[in-house]
């Protein structure tokens, strides 16, 4: 288990709060209270919200790909040359699709290291999840998350045409972007202690803090030139194409800290809604080099009492 210190800073902060007012509770009299928390055994819950995934880890879909020791390949080895200038683009004396794709004569084109993506970024997604709750004291508890989701990534790439002869470099520019695109799935797996202010039966705001375990998978990678899509993590198995044997996916597990803060409602005996806002430093371990970040979240979520 590595924590970074930073990680073990925040974890020691949002958990003294809650620990202290723990200690507080300790003399409160059970007469005291509230009937619906008194017959409270465990809260189950549903989590929807947005993830903002942070874009460290985004370029492991930058179209290098992994050899079977979970290393980034070099350009020659890459799954872009692999694809765009052997098996589609004319490789071995083939079909070049790539240029039919371009719109060019066939071998009418260049691509080359200075072409690979370098701008790869996540886009906002959906998390999903199951919460629980259960309560040590009248304003505290163990929760429980299992949250999910599935991240998309996008980014763009460049292939040079060869200019017919007389063209006009000023009106016809001959350099043509093109979108990369991914996506990932994550498990984020929450541990830790959840603390309500105020004295208020109905609303109060809360804080709540633990232990964070990411769980991620590289999913897929594709391009698309112009009509032609490529999905980089495909194989063949031809003579003709020798292109390196199928590797593992690559996944991960890493450790580290959540915290969020939100208001929480009581809208009956039975339900509580509560809205969330939660930052989590994660450590995303598939490609090369994984660092802890920050991601963030937003969302909505609902505890039904047992």
């Amino acid at each position: 288990m590595h924590f970074t210190f930073r990680t073990f800073i925040l974890f020691s902060v949002l958990l003294t709060g809650p620990m202290r007012c723990l200690a507080q509770d300790e003399d409160v009299d059970k007469e005291d209270m509230p009937v619906a928390y008194k017959k409270a055994r465990i809260f189950t819950g549903m989590y929807l919200g947005s993830y903002f995934a942070n874009k460290y880890s985004a370029s492991a879909y930058n179209g290098y790909g992994f050899d079977v020791e979970g290393n980034r390949n070099t350009f020659a080895n890459s799954f872009m040359h692999q694809k765009i200038i052997n098996e589609y683009g004319g490789g071995y004396g083939q079909f070049d699709y790539v240029a039919q794709a371009l719109g060019v004569d066939q071998k009418q084109w260049e691509f080359n290291e200075s072409d690979m993506p370098v701008n790869m970024h996540y886009l906002p997604a959906i998390m999903v999840g199951f919460n629980f709750k259960i309560p040590l004291r009248k304003k505290t508890a163990l929760i429980l998350n299992i949250n999910s989701t599935k991240l998309s990534i996008e980014g763009n790439f460049t292939i040079t045409t060869l200019r017919p002869p007389g063209t006009n470099p000023s009106t016809n520019t001959n350099l043509k972007v093109f979108p990369i695109r991914g996506t990932e799935q994550r498990v984020l797996f929450q541990a830790g202690i959840q603390h309500l202010l105020g004295k208020d039966d109905k609303f109060n705001f809360f804080v709540e803090g633990g232990v964070n375990g990411t769980l991620a998978k590289f999913d897929k990678n594709t391009i698309y030139i112009n009509n032609l899509q490529i999905d980089l993590t495909s194989y063949v198995n031809q003579t003709l194409y020798p292109s390196p044997g199928p590797t593992k996916r690559p996944v991960g597990f890493g450790l580290g800290a959540f915290g969020g803060f939100g208001t929480n409602f009581e809208l009956n005996r039975s339900f509580t809604l509560q809205f969330l806002y939660s930052l989590s430093h994660e450590r995303i371990k598939i490609g090369t080099n994984p660092a802890a970040k920050i991601q963030h979240a937003l969302g909505l979520r609902i505890y039904y009492k047992i």
